[in-house]
C-alpha cells in the first residue's frame, strides 16, 4: 500500500491567508489558524481525495482548488460570523447559554462550510443536514479522523428535521427556493442566516425572505461572482 502524502502545512496556511485577511465585521489583527488546525485541514484534504475515488463528494479534484474553493470559503464565512477568533455568540442569537451557541449547516454535501467553522470554533454545537447516506458516511468518519465533539449528522431530508439554530449556513444549491424557505424555519427569532451563493442569486433574496434584515454581500476573495451574504431574523418573527 502506498504511504499517504498529506499536503504541506505552509501551503495550505498561504492558499488560505486571503481569506482570513477579509470578511471580519470590524477591522482586527490578522488571524492565523493554529497547526492543530492546518493538521486538521490537511487531514480532511486527504479523506476528500480519497473518497473521491469512489464517492463523488465534490467536482474539484485538484488538492489546492479544494484549499481554496472549498475551505477557503468556509473559513472566510467562519471569520465573519466570528471575528478575533471569538467563540461567544452575542446573547441575542436566540437566547442560548450554550458556549459557541448552535450552527447548522444545511445541504451540507462534504461538510462545507460547517465542518470548517467548527474548526475555527471549536466551542461551536454543529449539526449537518445531509440526505446522501454515503455523503452522510463521510462527513461521519471525518469527525472520527478529527475527533470533533459537538458535531451531530442529520442524514435526511432537511424538512424532517426539527431543531432550531443560532446560525444557519447554506451553499447555493438545487431547488434554491424551497431549501430558502427551510433554512428560515430551522432559524432561531435573532439568528443569522449565512447564505454562499452566486451573484445572480442576490437578485430575489429580498423578496423571498421579508422577516430579514440583510448585511451587504461580502465578495468571497479570489472569486469574481460568488458572495457571502448575512442576515438576522427580525426577533419577533418566526417563519412557519
Amino acid at each position: 500500500m502506498l504511504a499517504r502524502t498529506f499536503m504541506d502545512s505552509r501551503r495550505i496556511a498561504e492558499l488560505l491567508q486571503p481569506f482570513l485577511l477579509e470578511g471580519a465585521a470590524e477591522s482586527s489583527a490578522v488571524p492565523r489558524l493554529s497547526q492543530a488546525q492546518i493538521q486538521n485541514i490537511s487531514i480532511y484534504i486527504d479523506m476528500i481525495l480519497r473518497w473521491n475515488e469512489r464517492v463523488n463528494l465534490t467536482a474539484v479534484r485538484e488538492p489546492e482548488e479544494i484549499v481554496t474553493r472549498h475551505f477557503g470559503e468556509a473559513l472566510f464565512t467562519a471569520r465573519y460570523l466570528f471575528p478575533r477568533n471569538r467563540k461567544l455568540l452575542e446573547p441575542s442569537l436566540g437566547g442560548q447559554q450554550q458556549a459557541g451557541g448552535i450552527l447548522t449547516d444545511l445541504g451540507s454535501g462534504a461538510g462545507f462550510p460547517g465542518l470548517p467553522v467548527k474548526i475555527w470554533n471549536p466551542d461551536l454545537s454543529v449539526t449537518l443536514i445531509e440526505s446522501n447516506q454515503k455523503k452522510a458516511a463521510f462527513l461521519r468518519e471525518v469527525m472520527r479522523a478529527l475527533t470533533l465533539t459537538n458535531v451531530n449528522i442529520f442524514a435526511g431530508r432537511a424538512e424532517h428535521f426539527d431543531g432550531q439554530a443560532d446560525i444557519v449556513t447554506l451553499r447555493a444549491v438545487e431547488r434554491f427556493e424551497k431549501i430558502l424557505s427551510v433554512a428560515l424555519r430551522l432559524l432561531l427569532p435573532g439568528g443569522k442566516l449565512a447564505l454562499l451563493i452566486g451573484r445572480a442569486q442576490l437578485a430575489r433574496i429580498e423578496e423571498l425572505t421579508p422577516s430579514i434584515k440583510w448585511s451587504e454581500p461580502a465578495l468571497i476573495p479570489l472569486s469574481r461572482n460568488r458572495v457571502l451574504l448575512v442576515g438576522s431574523l427580525d426577533a419577533g418573527k418566526q417563519e412557519g
